[in-house]
């Protein structure tokens, strides 16, 4: 039988590349059957895009016995709400990006979880994709020798889309702003791969036309004595290409067509997704693992991911305690911007 999921909200724009996912591929084993949005022209949507039963009130979905488990994906200050009680009704969760608005939300998604005893995960599509992952091991197996830096840019393209710059997400009430959304995406990569820093300096910056709060920033992370990590967002950039690059002692890893400027905009017949270059060796590897032809098809690469965890064949993608530590990362960026000085993590 396949898992039946519920959908506590339809806010994020994720949600609907999943939903296609799991109703386009059977074998994934998991069935959208009912969903549930505070916005009823938006539920209405879902509705008739995704075939599931509408619910007035999440306590009616998370009543239904054909629901195995819950995809929160309403807006962020709703999350804790959601999550909690979901927990309480025995469902497992699925948590949409960013975890919360703050630490104190954070920290009562948490003692739901742990309360409750339920699976829990957050959907990082970062830690599941394929050229991520290869790089991620590169620092495992020592192939690049002691890491020295990790640059990571990432964007969106909000000031060319009416539609985002007039939506909930850039909405300091339901999700403060573009910075603390979109840019968790690569401090989680960062953390991903080299864990908590021990200290991060930034300067986020905003636009004034178009209008855009926290529009452009940079975070730089310092690991100790290790490694330093620089996250680059603008999300005010139409096109990209190098997203990310890791320095190691005995070589480089780049890899390009990473995020949604990049893998959105023409790029050259055959162009390497990621490649890297050892000194010893003295010459380029090209990674055989293709770059996906746009932005969307990167998201929707997370649905099976998370089949596999609601299925139980695979742990979580990202822990409770995972969330809170990239929301420290990313909130701990505002302090530094605001003070002008670096913040210890």
């Amino acid at each position: 039988m396949p898992v039946g999921l519920g959908i506590l909200g339809f806010a994020h724009a994720h949600v609907g590349a999943y939903c296609r996912r799991w109703r386009e591929d059977p074998a994934l084993d998991v069935a959208t059957v009912a969903g549930w949005d505070h916005d009823a022209e938006r539920l209405a949507g879902a509705v008739a895009q995704h075939g599931v039963a509408a619910c007035e009130t999440p306590a009616a979905l998370l009543a239904r016995p054909d629901v195995d488990a819950v995809l929160v994906a309403a807006e962020t200050v709703r999350h804790a709400d959601l999550v909690e009680q979901a927990a309480a009704a025995g469902k497992a969760v699925v948590l949409q990006k960013p975890m919360a608005l703050t630490l104190e939300e954070a920290d009562r998604i948490i003692a739901a979880v742990e309360k409750a005893g339920v699976p829990f995960t957050m959907a990082w599509q970062m830690r599941v994709d394929p050229q991520n992952l290869a790089m991620k091991r590169l620092l495992a197996d020592g192939t690049l020798g002691r890491v020295l830096m990790v640059r990571r840019r990432h964007g969106l393209a909000i000031h060319r889309s009416p539609a985002l710059l007039h939506s909930w997400y850039l909405d300091p009430d339901l999700n403060r702003d573009i910075w603390a959304d979109d840019a968790s995406h690569p401090v989680d990569f960062v953390y991903w791969l080299l864990g908590m820093p021990s200290s991060v300096t930034a300067e986020i910056t905003s636009m004034a036309e178009p209008p855009i709060t926290s529009a452009n920033g940079v975070a730089v992370y310092r690991y100790g004595d290790g490694p330093l990590a620089v996250v680059s967002c603008s999300f005010a950039c139409a096109a990209g290409e190098n997203t990310t690059e890791i320095i190691g002692d005995r070589g480089v890893a780049i890899q390009n067509y990473g995020d949604a400027p990049s893998a959105n905009v023409p790029r050259p017949a055959g162009a390497a997704g990621l490649k890297w270059y050892l000194a010893d060796a003295g010459e380029w590897t090209q990674c055989d693992i293709p770059s996906p032809a746009s932005h969307g098809e990167r998201i929707a690469g997370l649905a099976g991911p998370l089949a596999d965890f609601l299925r139980g064949a695979r742990g979580p993608i990202a822990t409770a305690a995972e969330g809170r530590d990239a929301l420290r990362m990313v909130l701990a960026c505002y302090d530094s911007a605001a003070s002008g000085r670096r913040v210890m993590l």
